[in-house]
């Protein structure tokens, strides 16, 4: 199914408009998700809207929104008063200047979306705009309102399109002083230096997104088949910590050997299996990733209590599973 936009509008720089949809361009639905259920009956638990003095459910329609000033004292906002106070923002993204990439301070990036042109009409104004920054190697910033608050958006060329990245106001990012005030002003050597970048040159590679490996969720499909197959589940054992550093140096030294031995062995085996020369960085195995599906058995209010040991006829819910766990199977 086609990904619905999450709002449509125009996009305009000074008097060249065309409409425009604004899409997500991230998804957290393919990840694992829970219910809350009851323990005792294995039926899902339901939250109702109740008041808080009176416990009684109310109904959307009686359900207005207000702000706290005091203990008890609420100033009440209507949803008319609220749509009085749209702005232009609401129905149209306005360019209002240029700026460097660079001068974009990472903290105040929230989320990127992609934006496309709406329809059969206005590809020919949403080009002129998108190769006009392009062309200027900078970013756009417009505002556009998106669960009725306005955000700043910046605009930048993505193939054909436009990626759109919500920004943060400046009341929104704490300063930095807060925290980093306590920090210790110590000198390091010329040395330490040294071996801390061959580790880092040790461990230099490309960024390859595709080949980033989600090892929780891939925890969570395991526990998932295992209790569905009827296996025992175990606790594994806690990640060892670094514990203190007693000497610097040492340390580093023995990073830098641990890193030089592992490197050869890594190459050899990211030969074998890739068909790479020796002696080439290997890429990070991204099995969870790879997925197939496999059917949840079992169904109904008991499905969470129960442990169902043969296969179901009929399958109801899919459950991921890697390519490893698919081979060894």
């Amino acid at each position: 199914m086609a990904p619905r936009a999450n709002w449509k509008g125009f996009l305009r720089l000074s008097l060249v408009t065309c409409p425009v949809a604004l899409y997500p361009a991230t998804s957290d639905t393919e990840k694992v998700s829970f219910n809350q259920i009851n323990r005792k009956t294995g039926h899902r638990i339901k939250y109702a809207k109740v008041d808080a003095d009176t416990g009684e459910e109310v109904a959307n329609e009686d359900i207005m929104k207000g702000y706290k000033i005091d203990t008890d004292t609420y100033i009440e906002v209507s949803k008319d008063e609220l749509d009085d106070l749209a702005l232009e923002s609401t129905r149209t993204i306005e360019i209002d200047e240029f700026v460097p990439r660079a001068d974009i301070d990472s903290r105040y990036v929230i989320r990127p979306y992609y934006l496309v042109p709406d329809g059969k009409v206005g590809h020919d104004a949403f080009a002129v705009i998108r190769e006009t920054i392009r062309s200027m190697d900078k970013v756009a910033i417009g505002r556009v309102v998106l669960t009725n608050r306005e955000h700043i958006i910046a605009l930048e060329p993505l193939d054909n399109g436009l990626m759109g990245t919500l920004l943060r106001y400046p009341y929104e990012v704490r300063s930095e002083k807060e925290y980093f005030d306590d920090i210790q002003d110590v000198k390091i050597t010329k040395d330490m230096l040294d071996l801390a970048k061959h580790i880092v040159e040790q461990k230099s590679g490309s960024f390859e997104p595709e080949q980033f490996e989600d090892r929780y969720e891939q925890a969570l499909i395991d526990l998932i088949n295992q209790k569905r197959n009827g296996q025992k589940t175990s606790a594994k054992a806690a990640p060892k910590t670094g514990g203190n550093v007693i000497n610097l140096m040492d340390a580093l030294k023995r990073s830098l050997a641990n890193e030089k031995q592992a490197a050869p062995a890594a190459a050899k085996e990211s030969g074998k299996e890739n068909g790479k020369a020796k002696g080439k960085k290997p890429r990070k195995a991204a099995a969870g990733q790879r997925e197939m599906l496999l059917p949840i058995s079992g169904s109904g209010k008991r499905a969470a209590k129960e442990t169902v040991k043969e296969a179901p006829k009929k399958a109801e819910k899919p459950v991921r599973t890697s390519a490893r766990t698919r081979k060894a199977s």
